[in-house]
């Protein structure tokens, strides 16, 4: 075998592979995300509208809010089921590129 076919062989995924198998999460499951950002009116809404275009069945009802010590920052947990993770990809892209968002784990 030369190096090349080794190396092209080992950068080429086998055919018929679930990359959802790859994944340590099993879907669909229930996933906490957590954001955080400034204690401002609106902050929770804004999160639950952004959760609701990667998941139409969330329930903004099961939200989980906690205000910083000092009361400047709220953190909002948002549990989402997930389907892939593309879509958890996608949906943390969305989350860290909102204006209003400091923090997403």
């Amino acid at each position: 075998m030369t190096t090349e076919h080794i190396m092209s062989a080992s950068m080429t995924p086998p055919t018929g592979t679930d990359p959802r198998k790859d994944s340590l999460i099993e879907y669909p499951s229930v996933f906490p995300i957590k954001v955080m950002g400034a204690m401002v009116d609106g902050f929770a809404e804004a999160m639950c509208q952004v959760a609701l275009q990667f998941d139409p069945g969330f329930d903004a009802r099961t939200i989980e809010l906690r205000p910083s010590k000092g009361g400047n920052y709220l953190g909002v947990t948002l549990s989402i089921t997930a389907t892939s993770r593309e879509q958890l990809d996608n949906l943390y892209r969305a989350l860290t590129s909102h204006p209003m968002v400091k923090i997403v784990l």
